[in-house]
């Protein structure tokens, strides 16, 4: 079980790496790259992404969808939590007053957070309410694109 396990979990991981990727989003893998995302200035949503199920059944799709939208984070990146962990580590150190949630999404501006969607407004609901969630944050944080 050992080595099929890992190699199917390497499968699960680098699916989800690519489905975000595809979405848009930058991969940060180290806190290096973490804080330099952060700091920049304007919007960034950030997507806490993980191997869980409703990681892939709710959250990326609505990573995706939710950008379909007339206002828009300026910047858009991930990181993985139980992957990257030094990276997820560092950025969870920008969500304060949030307790560690993955998957979850971050929204940030000028490097301070201004909403969060936390693992449990995600887990047992539809993408749609996720998405309308983020397009509600998106509207009263972002600029028109």
């Amino acid at each position: 079980m050992g080595m099929d396990f890992n190699l199917y979990m390497n499968d699960i991981v680098a699916q989800a790496r690519e489905d975000m990727v595809r979405a848009g989003y930058d991969q940060l893998t180290t806190p290096e790259d973490v804080e330099k995302a952060l700091e920049r200035k304007g919007t960034t949503l950030v997507m806490v992404n993980s191997v869980c199920g409703c990681a892939g059944g709710i959250a990326r799709p609505a990573a995706a969808h939710s950008l379909h939208y007339d206002k828009r984070p300026d910047h858009l990146v991930t990181v993985f939590a139980g992957q990257d962990k030094e990276a997820t580590a560092k950025a969870r150190s920008y969500f304060t007053d949030y307790p560690p949630s993955s998957p979850s999404f971050a929204l940030l501006k000028d490097g301070k957070i201004c909403k969060m969607v936390e693992r449990h407004e995600i887990e047992g609901h539809d993408p749609m309410s996720v998405v309308n969630k983020l397009q509600q944050y998106f509207d009263e944080y972002c600029e028109e694109v």
